[in-house]
């Protein structure tokens, strides 16, 4: 053995025993028996956990250029957060720019990805011109191991081409690609945004009215239907109220293949937070919702609804966020939590009572492997899978302060708050990557996962 972790709680398929495990040239080889290694690992009174993987990250810039502001994290500083946080995979959202091609942006940013990044990683190419040549290409992203396409919705482009966009979803439920759908009508939101701005409403406390609960839900309603009409494997990304929700409680029920994502911002804060004078720190898209809808997505976990959490992670800095010359249809969108999502979901949820472990893993590891073609390579702990690991101390309490963790953003929305459960070792591949919240990985370790097309899980 190269590693062996000894006397933990190991979370496994089927529920959590107490047993030792053993790591070789990367892989897990042993449960239980009697194994030794020159590193070991003491894991009593901790857990032993399958590596996080956030299927929904920003770490590539859509547009690049002089005077073009985008946010504030890369592949080297986004993963250093992720392994300090116990995420040991993530999915990154990759955009063509101006005349290229899905292809061309997704060689681009795997490049820059191998050459930086510490963790693990996959990469969602963004389709945002339904042509020939782009629904052509998600056959030949799938053949290439990127069985995954992004549509938004938001887009005004979207309603210009729906067409061009289902038939998109067609090729995509022929080759095994699960299409990720961002559910937010654009002619809505245009409309919000002109009534606040023709009433002088330029407050950042009115952003929530720009991108209102109707928006979503009604383009959830149409995903739904696209979903139904394709056959697609659909990924409804960020979902953050309790109507959209239940539009796609209706069609899972119905058998459909539709599958929810929700953030941690949505299951921790609430939108109140915009009254607060620095409330523009907050800005997501969609925006936070209220206590109810809240409470749905907590209800969405609980009863299977929602498939995964994951941090659509993009941040910018303070003083990005609060840039007074923005109206609130302006804002800008995004903000750090990769170092936050598993201790987050882990104190709010498992530690109250909320979420069981078997929950947890699922929401933050084992469903995204399988939904995204990684399994059981990646998302669980038995003999033959990567030794991504995470050590976890149900006891240890810190106070979140963004400015001493390791994103470029400088502040977290969860500043000041205690949270309860940390790791204490994260292992990628057989490799202490990280020790607390110390990352001793290096830049360009990361190894693109390889992925299969879409089999439902």
């Amino acid at each position: 053995m190269d590693l062996v972790i000894k006397g933990g709680t190991v979370a496994i398929d089927g529920g959590p025993i107490m047993t030792d495990v053993g790591v070789a040239d990367g892989r897990i080889v042993q449960l239980g028996g009697v194994m030794s290694a020159d590193v070991e690992i003491d894991a009593r009174d901790k857990f032993v956990l399958p590596g996080g993987i956030d299927p929904h990250v920003h770490l590539t810039p859509p547009v690049t250029g002089p005077g073009v502001d985008s946010w504030a994290d890369d592949f080297e500083v986004g993963t250093r957060a992720a392994l300090a946080g116990g995420v040991t995979t993530v999915g990154n959202m990759s955009f063509a720019r101006k005349g290229e091609q899905m292809i061309a942006g997704m060689e681009r940013d795997m490049a820059d990805a191998a050459a930086n990044s510490i963790a693990d990683y996959f990469q969602h190419p963004v389709l945002l011109n339904p042509d020939k040549t782009g629904i052509d290409q998600i056959a030949e992203l799938t053949a290439m191991g990127h069985p995954s396409v992004k549509i938004f919705l938001s887009f005004r482009r979207f309603d210009r081409d729906v067409s061009g966009f289902l038939r998109a979803m067609s090729q995509a439920a022929d080759v095994g690609s699960v299409v990720l759908l961002h559910c937010e009508d654009a002619a809505i939101m245009g409309c919000c945004a002109d009534r606040l701005q023709d009433q002088g409403l330029t407050e950042h406390r009115h952003y929530p009215e720009t991108r209102p609960v109707e928006a979503e839900r009604i383009a959830t309603e149409r995903a739904v239907g696209y979903c139904e009409t394709t056959g697609a494997a659909s990924y409804i990304v960020h979902l953050s109220s309790q109507a959209a929700l239940q539009a796609c409680r209706t069609a899972r029920a119905r058998g459909l293949p539709l599958y929810v994502e929700t953030r941690p911002i949505y299951l921790h804060l609430e939108r109140s937070r915009f009254d607060e004078p620095d409330g523009a720190k907050y800005t997501g898209a969609p925006p936070l919702r209220d206590d109810a809808d809240r409470d749905a997505l907590w209800a969405g976990i609980a009863d299977g609804t929602v498939s995964t959490v994951a941090t659509d992670h993009a941040p910018w800095t303070l003083e990005q966020k609060l840039d007074s010359t923005l109206g609130p249809h302006q804002l800008r969108q995004g903000m750090a939590e990769l170092e936050t999502i598993m201790p987050m979901l882990w104190s709010l949820g498992v530690a109250t009572g909320r979420m069981s472990l078997g929950r947890f893993v699922e929401m933050t590891s084992s469903n995204a492997a399988k939904l995204f073609g990684m399994y059981p390579q990646k998302g669980c702990i038995a003999p033959g899978s990567d030794a991504d690991l995470v050590i976890w101390d149900p006891t240890e309490s810190r106070i979140i302060d963004g400015a001493t963790m390791h994103s470029k953003a400088g502040y977290s929305p969860y500043d000041g708050w205690e949270v309860t459960g940390w790791p204490t070792h994260t292992i990628s591949r057989g490799e202490i990557v990280a020790e607390g919240s110390l990352v001793i990985g290096q830049p360009g370790r990361g190894l693109a996962v390889p992925r299969q097309p879409f089999d439902r899980p």
